[in-house]
């Protein structure tokens, strides 16, 4: 029993001065300390969780501004540096929080200003210290010497420069997902953008245009009476024009390429009967001044009784090719 009663009490002994620990750590050294802010700042929030409207703004902006104020504080008393610069790695993290407060929103902390804006921020609160000096609780204005200066414009200079590279990157991956049928382009020349996929891929959304053209098509050809067959052809750019445009809104919606494809037919008498090429011109960019298109060739040709062209029973079948991407200009339409 009084070996129980030892165990107890040094387990009692162990959480007291596990407490006594945890309760140092965690209480400020005195009321006017970063860790003020730091508790501050999330009694904010906790706030704002309970209230509504502008009130819970307000507490939100508040713990805003006492988290950065905190966290700026704590990385500025024995700061580190990044690397090959005089810039404290406090200033990077209290750079991110300034870019996060000022730019992000509720469904996406992270967009793509928060990320350009950060490194120039970066530089702004790196070099504002150098502008003042004093002990903490007076603080005057100076101007840094010349050597000091050089160093702040320069890490200013970099710094927007790092931040306009993030920017044309952010800019790139919007006209990619607005603008897919870019990706087809060659980049190999290019001194700023990298081809990722193989550039001698088809379009996808020229490919998919013709694709689902095609059996729009032919439900209007396929065992029709080869006279209407031929009246359709003679009326081909009307008819077709009609079809793309459903199509383009259909399946192009989600993107903003939809105005930059036209459908064009051209039709070429052969031997057999007709053959029917149906054209997706690209109207967008191309590092080819020429531009490109892609083709899908169609043969059209009657079936039955065709020794009078008055026959019946003379119908139409259609057969299609499948879609090829041709450089240059399309032939002119007859």
């Amino acid at each position: 029993m009084q070996s129980l009663f030892k165990d107890l009490f040094s387990l009692f002994n162990f959480f007291q001065e596990l407490l006594v620990g945890v309760q140092k750590l965690i209480t400020p050294p005195k009321a006017y300390s970063w860790q003020t802010f730091i508790y501050l700042s999330l009694f904010s929030w906790a706030l704002s969780y309970f209230a509504t409207g502008l009130v819970k703004d307000i507490i939100a902006f508040g713990g805003w501004i006492f988290l950065i104020a905190g966290t700026s504080w704590y990385t500025t008393d024995d700061p580190a540096r990044v690397p090959g610069t005089f810039m404290p790695v406090g200033a990077l993290i209290t750079g991110f929080l300034v870019s996060v407060f000022a730019f992000g929103h509720q469904v996406n902390v992270v967009t793509p200003k928060t990320i350009v804006i950060w490194p120039t921020l970066a530089a702004f609160i790196t070099a504002v210290p150098s502008f003042f000096e004093g002990n903490g609780t007076t603080t005057t204005a100076k101007l840094p010497k010349v050597e000091e200066r050089q160093k702040i414009i320069v890490l200013l200079a970099w710094c927007m420069l790092l931040s306009c590279w993030l920017q044309f990157y952010f800019v790139i991956d919007k006209w990619v997902k607005e603008y897919p049928s870019l990706l087809t382009e060659n980049f190999q020349k290019s001194a700023f953008v990298i081809g990722i996929e193989p550039n001698n891929k088809q379009p996808k959304n020229g490919s998919l245009i013709l694709n689902k053209i095609q059996p729009l098509i032919e439900s209007q050809i396929e065992n029709k009476p080869w006279s209407e067959v031929e009246k359709w052809l003679l009326k081909s750019n009307e008819r077709l024009d009609n079809i793309s445009q459903d199509v383009l809104i259909e399946k192009l919606a989600k993107v903003k390429e939809q105005d930059l494809w036209r459908v064009e037919p051209r039709v070429v008498n052969v031997k057999s009967g007709y053959r029917l090429d149906i054209l997706t011109i690209w109207n967008g960019p191309s590092a080819d001044p020429r531009g490109y298109y892609l083709k899908k060739s169609c043969t059209i040709k009657p079936v039955g009784d065709t020794t009078k062209p008055d026959v019946k029973n003379a119908k139409a079948e259609i057969f299609c090719d499948k879609t090829r991407l041709i450089k240059g200009a399309p032939p002119p339409q007859q």
